[in-house]
């Protein structure tokens, strides 16, 4: 399965992999990582949410930009190798 939505993911996840093993990584980054993308979702649904309850288009681009933030966060997080994390974080 893991596979399947690699190959499926593999136009985001390209820009973050690389060969090189980083020197930095640990494993909290991936934890952070993965607990930004749930704050994100969160914070689009949140957005969601309040776009409805005004009935205006123009608060959607927030749940756009907060989803697709959550997005690429949770499939680096959850698909991406540990030198793709490390690359997000900005650690080489």
């Amino acid at each position: 399965m893991k596979s399947l939505l690699t190959k499926v993911c593999w136009p985001i996840l390209r820009f973050f992999e690389s060969d090189t093993a980083p020197d930095n990584y640990q494993k909290s980054h991936r934890m952070a990582l993965l607990f930004l993308s749930v704050v994100f979702i969160g914070l689009s649904l949140g957005s969601a949410w309040v776009a409805l309850s005004i009935g205006s288009l123009g608060a959607l681009v927030p749940v756009v930009f907060f989803f697709l933030l959550g997005f690429v966060a949770l499939v680096i997080a959850t698909l991406g190798s540990d030198a793709a994390v490390a690359k997000i974080w900005g650690t080489k």
